[in-house]
């Protein structure tokens, strides 16, 4: 089963961002524990509390995604399964569609047709990122280093 996502975002609102924060801190405060799951409460809009156990990597994850809010930022959760748009995808890369396209066709990133339009799974696009990142990370790296042999007052 292939899932699209829709990456319309929507900035927190000031007092989302401060119940973030708190909440944020209060979570991360009892997160430190090896068991796999942990109990939380829960008060509905009625004052009645109702207990919920919860995998301890979903809370680590919500305590994330609380630090983003907190920070001011959009969080979107999309699960690895997900299928993204060329539109989608060049926006995560911070490239132009076509650019983007090109670099399916050359067959740098994995993709496939659903009808006549391209789709990216998101595992493979951020496998890809990671490996871009990985060989900037290494070119600068050397650039550093060759700058130090040659003396050019890198120090």
């Amino acid at each position: 089963m292939s899932t699209t996502v829709d990456f319309t975002l929507e900035l927190p609102a000031a007092a989302e961002i401060q119940a973030a924060l708190q909440g944020q801190r209060v979570l991360a405060a009892h997160l430190a524990t090896t068991h796999p799951t942990q109990s939380i409460q829960i008060v509905d809009s009625a004052g009645q509390p109702h207990q919920v156990e919860l995998p301890t990597s979903a809370l680590r994850l919500l305590g994330d995604v609380l630090a983003e809010l907190a920070a001011g930022n959009a969080v979107r959760v999309v699960p690895v399964h997900a299928e993204l748009t060329t539109q989608d995808a060049a926006d995560l890369l911070n490239v132009s569609r076509p650019h983007l396209v090109k670099l399916l066709e050359e067959g740098a990133l994995p993709f496939h047709r659903a009808g006549k339009h391209r789709r990216v799974r998101f595992a493979d696009l951020m496998q890809f990122k990671a490996a871009r990142e990985a060989a900037s990370h290494h070119a600068m790296k050397a650039l550093a280093e060759q700058a130090l042999e040659l003396k050019l007052g890198y120090e």
